[in-house]
């Protein structure tokens, strides 16, 4: 049987074990812990880490639990009282425009009333979109979706096409991933398929994402690079302030504001009518902020 100190205790492995490896890969810095308890019960370990090659990155773990807030309940569109909710939530900005943005979430949540769900996903933010790293990124979650059923990766890519978009700008926030939520007992699944897809996407964090950092944060970038990259943390910015639900639900149920923040990036721009846009290769990244882009035969 499956059961939710089990599910936080895994969460918490997988916390230590993305830390060492991004420990490792930005060769010198480590993570400073912060440990944090809820008012209204539960709480989490907040690891953030300004490295050599890190701008700012956060890899938390939480575990809340406690009355369900109206403004949660509304959010959700479910009522109950009381409610447990676990995860790990990564967002990495790193200082080469050259490094995409990278953000993976897995979480559980259940109800008093036997209501329960898994969540989450991984979606990448290039500054600077190469086609050929993001069909990499995409076919590493393709491989992981295709290990549990053939309609997750079309099904959940589609899902973060929608999800991770921009409506006032009209523009994705980046190349995508997958986006899940709310996975439960439905259509034939039981809670072990589920918890064990859960389980893989989190493996897979590293596997999709550190050939790309290794790769290119040391890669020579030039002022306009840096420019293009401040106005494209603003829009992941927007998009995190704006549209973002888990934002929204960690505010509404009292969760601590620092560690919800974390997502944000160190510095971001807004420009009038910035002319970078006109020029090549930052016109060509705009082209492809699209929904339904085949990453996977591009």
């Amino acid at each position: 049987m499956i059961v939710k100190e089990d599910i936080a205790a895994w969460f918490k492995g997988l916390q230590d074990d993305i830390c060492q490896q991004l420990e490792q890969a930005d060769k010198g810095h480590h993570f400073v812990e912060d440990n944090w308890q809820r008012p209204d019960g539960g709480g989490g370990r907040t690891r953030v880490i300004k490295g050599n090659h890190i701008a700012r990155g956060g890899v938390n773990f939480s575990e809340v639990a406690g009355a369900l807030p109206p403004q949660a309940e509304k959010s959700l569109g479910i009522k109950g009282d009381q409610f447990y909710a676990t995860g790990v939530s990564i967002v990495l900005h790193p200082a080469n425009p050259w490094v995409p943005i990278i953000h993976m979430n897995v979480r559980y949540f259940e109800m008093d009333n036997t209501t329960w769900w898994f969540g989450g996903g991984i979606d990448l933010t290039p500054h600077i979109i190469v086609p050929h790293e993001a069909k990499a990124f995409h076919n590493k979650l393709k491989a992981t979706c295709d290990l549990h059923h053939a309609d997750y990766y079309p099904k959940f890519k589609a899902w973060a096409d929608d999800y991770f978009y921009l409506p006032h700008r009209q523009e994705t926030r980046g190349v995508g991933g997958i986006f899940f939520d709310r996975l439960s007992h439905e259509d034939g699944f039981d809670k072990a398929s589920r918890w064990s897809f859960v389980q893989d996407v989190g493996s897979t964090f590293c596997p999709a994402y550190l050939p790309l950092f290794t790769s290119n944060f040391e890669k020579e970038a030039q002022a306009d690079d840096f420019a293009w990259q401040m106005l494209r943390r603003g829009r992941y910015t927007e998009f995190n302030l704006v549209w973002d639900r888990g934002t929204k639900f960690g505010l509404h149920t009292n969760g601590r504001t620092e560690s919800i923040l974390m997502s944000l990036p160190p510095v971001a721009h807004w420009e009038y009518n910035a002319e970078l846009a006109h020029q090549s290769p930052y016109k060509e990244t705009l082209t492809m902020l699209d929904k339904g882009i085949d990453w996977v035969n591009k």
